[in-house]
């Protein structure tokens, strides 16, 4: 009997503690007229922000795993801009899930969010494109690109804008955006040896095996042309007023590329000069009729 009792109080006990816990989760907070919020909704809204930071954690490992220290620095900027980002979607989806209303706090939000993108709509291009350089690697420090017709060597990737150096020691500031809008060029990506060519022209009736002997011998003769793969030339075509030569060769630094192809071209006008070679301006055929 004295057992059945406690068992009883026990049982009395157990259901008077459930009811304290969950009036206690279901009382309310009520924020101005139109929000009310309960103990548990902010136990869930905490479980659900804490789910979400694990996530974002993992995800981040995932996608820096296979970046540069000092990338991953970077890319660690703008991770913590849109961390509270998605926080503050999470926060306003959770508690209109559990039946708070927020409908005021989410048009507030809407119209502020689209106001910032208007404004800040290029920069968020920049800040975009920039993570997508660092994420697939496309473009690095010492690279020679093309952009939009202008030549660099990159000296610094940024978020928002990529700082490389011209030929003119001109410092080359492009905004990351125009990766998407352009078609880039990088020089280097497969090494830092280009192909590059000086193209001649030769009067009819020159003597081509002498002239392909020449090509050959002022590309191989300077000191920045590598031997391995060695010069070739090629006859590319019997034009209007000469025929036409290209001389391909391999350079160590194509940044640099327009000077030895400039001391090419003078060794290829001493030594046509040299042989008699002759190098054709266009010319015109005349006919007057008179009647």
């Amino acid at each position: 009997m004295i057992q059945n009792l406690s068992d009883i109080e026990d049982k009395i006990t157990e259901s008077s503690l459930w009811e304290k816990t969950t009036d206690f989760l279901g009382w309310h907070l009520n924020i101005g007229e139109d929000i009310s919020i309960s103990i548990l909704d902010i136990v869930i809204v905490i479980t659900a922000i804490f789910i979400t930071t694990i996530i974002l954690r993992l995800a981040l490992k995932v996608i820096t795993r296979k970046l540069p220290e000092e990338d991953k620095g970077k890319f660690g900027v703008v991770y913590g801009y849109f961390r509270w980002l998605v926080y503050l979607i999470i926060l306003l989806v959770t508690l209109h899930s559990v039946g708070v209303n927020v409908t005021a706090v989410f048009a507030a939000s809407a119209a502020l969010l689209i106001g910032i993108g208007l404004a800040l709509q290029t920069l968020f291009q920049d800040i975009i494109s920039g993570i997508f350089i660092l994420i697939d690697q496309s473009v690095h420090v010492g690279d020679i690109i093309e952009i939009d017709g202008k030549v660099g060597r990159v000296e610094e990737i940024k978020l928002r804008t990529t700082r490389a150096v011209t030929i003119d020691n001109k410092v080359l500031i492009i905004p990351n955006h125009l990766y998407l809008e352009n078609s880039l060029y990088n020089w280097t990506q497969n090494g830092s040896t280009t192909r590059e060519s000086v193209e001649v022209g030769v009067a009819y009736g020159s003597d081509v095996q002498l002239v392909k002997k020449i090509l050959l011998q002022a590309a191989s003769a300077n000191d920045n042309v590598l031997s391995v793969p060695p010069p070739a030339v090629i006859f590319t075509n019997f034009g209007d007023s000469s025929l036409d030569f290209k001389v391909s060769f391999t350079l160590s630094d194509s940044f640099k590329a327009q000077f030895p192809k400039s001391e090419i071209r003078f060794e290829i006008d001493r030594l046509f000069r040299e042989h008699n070679v002759s190098i054709p301006f266009p010319q015109r055929d005349i006919h007057i009729i008179q009647k």
